[in-house]
């Protein structure tokens, strides 16, 4: 008998590649996202229902005859949101899934995937981070993920049987995928682009298609259940090596040039506390080039050795996609 597969906030970024892994793989896939789908974003098979995951009601009413959640609907990062946004992180990350997982529980579904983020460990600081490191969120979004994925590891079914998986994405890229990487791409592309430091700071990232295989896996296997994930392609890259692929991949060499850190901070504090004084927002910000900057390196060893995860791309193969699925869709 055919499984149905429940995936909240389809819509998103990283939704379509998710739902097309499972429904690939022969899944009956039912999304509930709160945006109306894009035309030709998902098979045409797909049933497809609107709605909202705070809604209780509503949520109860799609999970009838699900046997498994990829809880996905999120309030995602944002640099720098100010003080009032807590409550709204809280009521969609903490409240939207404990709805989720409430009605799941109800229903008898027998596996919840939630995606969640490498964020939740906070700044390395040199180390080599793994699912047994301490975690240290410091932004509303890692905190609230944070809280969220004890929801799901806390979630029992009917016979005391652990129902939840937690997915610690490393930074997903991919053609649909915006913000820092999407403005980094486009910068590249027009030449607007000039480095920050030494560029030796290393990042942890995912291909999006990757991501939708790491699905496939955390819904079905047994050893699943009650487990955290990190999903990353394998690999820590240094700044400079993803320049360089994004350049590869757009067919143009990469930046000569670069500026030092303590400086380029210094004028962006500058130009921050100049905007606040006209109520303005600045473009770039200390946060913006302590982001830049950061260096997370994190392991993702286990799901490897223990679902049998095997990342299909690596960071110049993943960047190529990107680019030409990017000029197809323009």
């Amino acid at each position: 008998m055919t499984q149905t597969i429940l995936i909240t906030g389809a819509t998103g970024a990283i939704g379509p590649r998710v739902v097309n892994a499972l429904d690939q793989v022969g899944y009956r896939i039912r999304t509930f996202s709160i945006d109306v789908p894009a035309l030709g974003i998902f098979p045409p098979h797909i049933d497809v229902v609107i709605g909202d995951v705070m809604d209780k009601t509503s949520v109860e009413s799609i999970m009838q005859g699900v046997d498994a959640v990829v809880h996905m609907a999120a309030l995602l990062h944002i640099v720098n949101p100010p003080p009032e946004m807590r409550e709204k992180y809280e009521r969609v990350n903490i409240g939207g899934t404990a709805t989720v997982v409430e009605a799941a529980i109800k229903a008898g579904v027998k596996r919840v995937v939630l995606f969640s983020t490498i964020a939740v460990y906070g700044h390395s600081d040199g180390r080599v981070l793994n699912e047994l490191s301490p975690t240290d969120p410091d932004t509303f979004y890692a905190q609230t993920k944070l809280a969220a994925e004890q929801i799901v590891l806390n979630a029992r079914g009917v016979n005391g049987q652990q129902l939840g998986t937690v997915l610690r994405l490393g930074a997903v890229y991919g053609s649909r995928i915006k913000g820092n990487y999407e403005r980094l791409t486009r910068a590249l592309a027009g030449n607007r682009f000039i480095p920050v430091g030494s560029g030796l700071n290393r990042r942890t990232l995912v291909y999006d298609k990757d991501v939708g295989r790491a699905v496939e896996l955390a819904v079905s296997h047994p050893a699943a259940a009650g487990r955290i994930f990190n999903v990353t392609d394998g690999g820590f890259h240094a700044l400079n090596e993803i320049i360089e692929s994004i350049c590869a991949a757009l067919g143009r060499k990469p930046p000569r040039l670069s500026l030092p850190v303590s400086p380029v901070r210094w004028a962006a504090g500058l130009l921050e506390d100049g905007a606040r004084v006209f109520g303005r927002s600045s473009p770039v910000t200390r946060a913006t080039i302590d982001k830049y900057t950061e260096d997370i390196a994190v392991d993702s060893r286990w799901i490897q050795d223990e679902l049998g995860f095997r990342p299909q791309y690596d960071l110049k193969t993943g960047w190529k996609e990107t680019i030409r699925e990017g000029r197809e869709n323009r």
